[in-house]
């Protein structure tokens, strides 16, 4: 009977654990660290038919019926009555077996009992209790930084080099610096983005990029994009994934060993908290 009431509310509890989570995140205004913003109200809406189909479900299930409790009583004696019967080497056999197997089945439906409670705790710890961080370096490290999926197409790229740059994000600026709009463009214009700080790869000492994720749907497929700044000993003062401020101008990269071209050298720089919304969209 427990083994049968587990598989029941096992599945039902691991469904509630999720449709809970992403109510949750939705009211604390966390679910865009997981998904686009304009999937909010789908996802939302989709959460509570999927909690009352489960509740639903749940209730319409068959239960264990009352009096099985998984043994046999049937009574087949050679007179018609079970009790009756003088086989004595038969009902040896038949201790004998039960006595073998009473030690391993308990055993085991204890162990999966145990483990079940331990999934479903597990889940609700990871989904409720231990908050929801943005993606870091360590994400970075297995993405191309400033892939060309990332960042804007050639002709997205010629409609900002024609804008306004005061409100350009770091997507906007490294779409420019990926299409290759060249010192000239760059020589007069001044920046003030705010990202997360994660090494160049090819010159960490002297190399870092403030930079952010780009979410086209969710987490699973953010793109990293970053404006690399050039400043020598910068993790003596800037820990990696520490969030900053850069503002300054635009100049050629002193690095020898950075692929970068154009860097921003920031004539102010300083640490700021993880803004509500890390991601840029």
């Amino acid at each position: 009977m427990r083994e049968r009431l587990l598989s029941r509310w096992r599945g039902v509890l691991l469904s509630l654990v999720g449709i809970v989570a992403i109510v949750w995140l939705a009211a604390t205004g966390r679910l865009g660290l997981y998904i686009h913003p304009r999937y909010f109200e789908f996802t939302v809406v989709m959460a509570v038919i999927a909690g009352v189909a489960v509740i639903a479900a749940f209730a319409v299930l068959p239960g264990v019926r009352d009096g099985d409790d998984g043994h046999g009583h049937g009574h087949d004696g050679d007179d018609g009555h079970g009790h009756d019967g003088h086989d004595h080497d038969g009902l040896a056999d038949a201790e004998g077996h039960e006595a073998t197997g009473s030690g391993t089945a308990p055993r085991r439906q204890l162990f999966w009992s145990v483990m079940t409670v331990l999934v479903i705790a597990g889940t609700a710890v990871a989904l409720l209790v231990v908050p929801p961080q943005t993606l870091t370096t360590a994400t970075v490290d297995q993405r191309d930084l400033n892939n060309s999926v990332a960042v804007a197409n050639a002709s997205e790229t010629a409609q900002l080099v024609a804008s306004d740059t005061a409100g350009f994000t770091v997507k906007d600026w490294a779409s420019l610096m990926r299409q290759g709009a060249g010192e000239e463009y760059f020589a007069d214009k001044t920046a003030e983005v705010t990202g997360f700080v994660t090494p160049d790869p090819q010159d960490p000492e002297n190399v870092f990029y403030v930079a952010r994720f780009v979410v086209t749907c969710c987490a699973v497929d953010a793109q990293p994009v970053g404006v690399p700044v050039y400043l020598p000993g910068w993790e003596e003062t800037y820990p990696v994934d520490s969030w900053v401020t850069a503002s300054g101008g635009f100049g050629p990269n002193p690095s020898t060993s950075s692929a970068q071209a154009i860097v921003l050298e920031p004539a102010e720089l300083a640490p700021t908290d993880e803004p509500a919304e890390p991601y840029v969209y």
